[in-house]
């Protein structure tokens, strides 16, 4: 008898009354006859907002696009240079660079894969402006080094949430520590869309209105447009089936830390390392759950011939990105993000993963050369 594949997403598996819930939002959406920055985006910045805990949300076209309008709202742009790091999605660095300014890449720490503080302190130079952390892989990054430096240097701390949807410390959300934070809310994000979507959160009032300018063509009032803005707007429908989304966040996030845990004390080959979880279990929302191995890409092949779907997060650093070669990065180089990005592996972890599947994943991977 075949094994049925155990996949990295399910959609398909969700709650029936979810998708109940959804379709009827949608319905709703179209049947109101105003389908662009309307009444349902309005509450979701609202919804979202209030579940972080933080003043203002502003929705947009998605996460890149957040960084970019975020980035051009604080006036950052050419001559400046925004510090982050090489062990991102491209999307991180793009949105640098399309708003003008220059990253510079630190490296990141041998245990977290997040953002260095120690390599971020060697790259601040006159032109620094600011510290983008990527809360890489759902867990909350150094926020309390980076704070410390920023305050030092006179820089802005900006935060790329993307996948840290449900993460925090003492009750105060990710999203929270910096001038502002950038969301995806692509489909395989803790809170996704049914296609793309992102948003802009900061405690700033006059950010979040440069914001809400920038994203709808640098216009407040209409046809009246003060500043050079895009279109990069959250559209109703994608709010409406966030709101319903937003319903399960909690739980959804909850069960990816049940799981997390289960892989963390019952993976015990000696080839296959996974990434130690935070004493603050708060701190971790386990989009991604990853473990390395210098034999990575033969235990990728092995868990597909198994039925496990596993990826890549991510396999081609920034820096040695085409366009990117140049780009000036911690004089002592980018060795451990090199390292990571040689032997890391994402595992199932989705909240749709039935307990036996689990054990499943954590014998197979056990098995490993057996």
């Amino acid at each position: 008898m075949t094994k049925s594949t155990i996949a990295m997403n399910d959609f398909a598996g969700e709650p029936e009354g979810l998708r109940s819930a959804e379709l009827a939002a949608c319905d709703r959406v179209l049947r109101s006859g105003w389908w662009i920055l309307g009444k349902e985006v309005s509450a979701f910045e609202n919804e979202w907002a209030a579940w972080l805990r933080v003043p203002h949300a502003v929705g947009c076209g998605n996460g890149l696009d957040a960084i970019e309008i975020g980035l051009r709202a604080l006036g950052i742009g050419a001559g400046d240079e925004v510090i982050t790091t090489p062990m991102t999605a491209f999307a991180t660095t793009l949105a640098v660079l399309r708003a003008g300014a220059t990253p510079v890449l630190a490296d990141i720490d041998a245990v977290t894969a997040m953002l260095s503080p120690e390599s971020v302190r060697r790259c601040i130079s006159a032109q620094s402006k600011a510290i983008l952390l990527v809360h890489l892989y759902g867990q909350l990054g150094p926020v309390e080094e980076l704070l410390s430096l920023a305050h030092e240097f006179d820089l802005f701390l900006i935060e790329d949430c993307a996948q840290a949807h449900g993460a925090g410390s003492n009750g105060v959300s990710a999203g929270s520590f910096g001038e502002f934070a950038a969301w995806s809310f692509y489909p395989t994000k803790n809170l996704g869309a049914a296609g793309d979507g992102g948003a802009i959160t900061t405690a700033s009032p006059k950010l979040a209105d440069v914001a809400r300018e920038l994203r709808n063509y640098g216009q407040r009032v209409r046809y009246h447009h003060p500043s050079l803005g895009m279109n990069s707007r959250l559209d109703e429908l994608q709010a409406a089936i966030l709101r319903e989304r937003l319903r399960y966040l909690q739980s959804w996030v909850d069960r990816r830390r049940e799981i997390a845990h289960r892989y963390a004390s019952g993976i015990v080959h000696p080839k296959v390392r996974t990434m130690p979880l935070p004493p603050e279990h708060e701190r971790h929302a386990h989009h991604l759950f990853v473990v390395t191995s210098e034999r990575r890409d033969e235990l990728q092949a092995y868990l597909k011939g198994e039925g496990i779907e596993s990826l890549i997060h991510y396999p081609i650093p920034v820096h040695l990105q085409l366009p990117c070669r140049q780009l000036r990065k911690d004089p002592h180089g980018l060795a451990t993000t090199e390292k990571h990005a040689a032997s890391c592996l994402s595992i199932p972890c989705h909240p749709g993963l039935k307990d036996e599947q689990v054990e499943r994943v954590i014998t197979v991977v056990n098995n490993f050369g057996a």
